[in-house]
C-alpha cells in the first residue's frame, strides 16, 4: 500500500513539473513573439517616419506650373557597348516626375537610345572634341545630373564635367562607371554636399581601400560606410545590399523596405534616376521640410524605397523572369502606394 501510494506521490509530481514545464515554454515563445512583434513594428515605425519626410518634398500637381519646373535632369552616360544602362536612368527619371529628361552619351549610342523612347532628349556628344563645351551649355538648364550608367572610363571628360557642376551647384548623383572615377580621383566630389555616391559592395570595397590605405573590416558595414562618407568629407553615401545603408557621416539609416530575390542588370540604373529627382525635390523643399535629416539623407531613402517597391510589385507578377523594364512599369503605382496614399 505505502509503495503503491508512493508511485502515486511521484506520478503526481512528475506530471506537475511536466505542466509547469509546459507553462514556461507558452511564456517564453509569447515573450519572444511580442519581442520579434515590437522590433519589427520598431523598424517599420522608422521606415515611415522617414518616408513621411520624403511625401513632404514630393512636389504638388497643379496647371500652374509650367514645362521643366518640376525637374529637368540630365544622364551622362551611353557608348556602343552599353545603351540600356543611361536609357533606363533617364526614363525611371520622368516616370518618377521629372518634366525633362536629358541624355549626353556617345554618336553610335545615340540612335539606339532614341530608339527606345521618342520621351528623351538625346545629345551625342560625348565622343565629340569639343563634348565639355556641348554639355557645359545645357547645365543652367539642368536640376539635377546623373553621371555613370554605360558611361565607360572617360575620366578627364568627366573630372571636368563634374567641376563645371560643382560650380553651379547642381546635385550629382554618381554611379556605375562614375564611381570608377572616384576611386581614381577621390577629390573630384570630396566634400561636394550635393553629391551621392550610390555604390554596390564591390564599388564600395574598392573605394574604401582607396581611401584608407587598408583592407575593409566586413564584419561592421554600418562603421564603414560611416567612415568612408566622413573620409569623403561627409559626403551622402548608399550602399546598395540585402539593407541599403544611407548616411552622412553623422548617421545612418537603413531602407529594408521588402523586394525580392531577384537582382537584375539595370536596377542600379532605376535608382539613379530617381534619386536625380528626388534630390532635386529634397534641395528645393529645403531643411524645414526635411526637419532632423539632411535633405539628400531623404532622397536618398525615398529612392531606395522606390527601387525596392517596384522589384517587389514586378516580383509578385513575373518571378524569376522579372526584368528592369518590369520594375519601370511599375513605378507609377509603387510611388502612390509609398508617396500619395
Amino acid at each position: 500500500s505505502r509503495t503503491r501510494k508512493g508511485a502515486a506521490h511521484a506520478s503526481d509530481a512528475r506530471s506537475d513539473v511536466l505542466q509547469y514545464l509546459r507553462s514556461l515554454m507558452l511564456f517564453i515563445s509569447s515573450v519572444f513573439e511580442r519581442y520579434c512583434s515590437l522590433g519589427s513594428t520598431s523598424h517599420r515605425g522608422m521606415d515611415d517616419d522617414i518616408l513621411s519626410l520624403v511625401k513632404s518634398i514630393v512636389p504638388p500637381l497643379t496647371s500652374k506650373k509650367h514645362k521643366g519646373q518640376d525637374g529637368r535632369i540630365g544622364i551622362i552616360g551611353g557608348c556602343q557597348d552599353y545603351t540600356g544602362a543611361p536609357y533606363f536612368a533617364a526614363i525611371s527619371a520622368l516616370k518618377v516626375g521629372a518634366d525633362l529628361s536629358h541624355v549626353f552619351c556617345t554618336k553610335d549610342a545615340a540612335t539606339v537610345i532614341k530608339s527606345y523612347s521618342p520621351e528623351l532628349i538625346v545629345h551625342p556628344v560625348l565622343d565629340s572634341p569639343n563634348a565639355v563645351e556641348e554639355i557645359e551649355k545645357w547645365l543652367p538648364r539642368l536640376h539635377g545630373l546623373v553621371v555613370g550608367p554605360g558611361l565607360g572610363r572617360e575620366d578627364l571628360l568627366l573630372k571636368t564635367v563634374i567641376e563645371k557642376c560643382k560650380a553651379r551647384d547642381i546635385p550629382i548623383v554618381i554611379d556605375a562607371d562614375g564611381l570608377w572615377l572616384v576611386t581614381q580621383q577621390p577629390s573630384v566630389i570630396q566634400g561636394y554636399q550635393k553629391g551621392i555616391l550610390t555604390p554596390n559592395f564591390m564599388e564600395f570595397t574598392r573605394l574604401y581601400e582607396a581611401l584608407h590605405h587598408e583592407p575593409m573590416d566586413g564584419s561592421d558595414h554600418q562603421r564603414s560606410v560611416m567612415q568612408l562618407s566622413v573620409a569623403m568629407g561627409n559626403l551622402t553615401l548608399v550602399l546598395k545590399g540585402e539593407q541599403d545603408l544611407i548616411t552622412d557621416g553623422s548617421k545612418v539609416i537603413s531602407c529594408s523596405i521588402e523586394g525580392s530575390g531577384r537582382r537584375c542588370g539595370g536596377q542600379g540604373d532605376l535608382l539613379s534616376g530617381s534619386m536625380g529627382v528626388l534630390a532635386h525635390w529634397a534641395h528645393d523643399a529645403g531643411e524645414k521640410k526635411t526637419i532632423h535629416l539632411k535633405t539628400l539623407l531623404v532622397a536618398a531613402f525615398g529612392a531606395c524605397s522606390l527601387t525596392r517597391q517596384c522589384n517587389s510589385q514586378a516580383f509578385q507578377q513575373h518571378g524569376r523572369s522579372t526584368t528592369t523594364s518590369d520594375m519601370i512599369q511599375e513605378i507609377g503605382s509603387a510611388f502612390k502606394k509609398l508617396f500619395e496614399s
